[in-house]
């Protein structure tokens, strides 16, 4: 059985030309939470299809229609690990402390 995530990106990112925001890579909704973006999780749908009513009825309230294409839908099989290899923390380092 598959469930469909859906997720908003607003956008705050200075990922574009000039440092400007991008929304789309592509074909793909850009999303770099550390450059500002903002994700929200809208819902857990069971079909594509009642995901897709839910963006419809998003993109009339704030927020979500100023950026009315920056909706992502995303699949995934029950029971299926997603993760499956540890991690690795990256401490960042303050070069301005003395």
């Amino acid at each position: 059985m598959s469930v469909h995530l859906l997720w908003h990106i607003s956008h705050h990112n200075e990922a574009g030309d000039g440092g400007t925001v991008l929304h789309h890579d592509g074909s793909d909704v850009y999303v770099d939470e550390q450059d500002g973006d903002d994700t929200k999780l809208l819902g857990l749908y069971s079909s594509r299809q009642k995901a897709e009513e839910r963006i419809d009825e998003a993109r009339l309230l704030p927020g979500f229609a100023d950026e009315p294409e920056c909706f992502v839908i995303d699949e995934h099989t029950v029971d299926t690990d997603e993760w499956t290899e540890g991690f690795v923390r990256v401490h960042s380092t303050d070069h301005n402390s003395a």
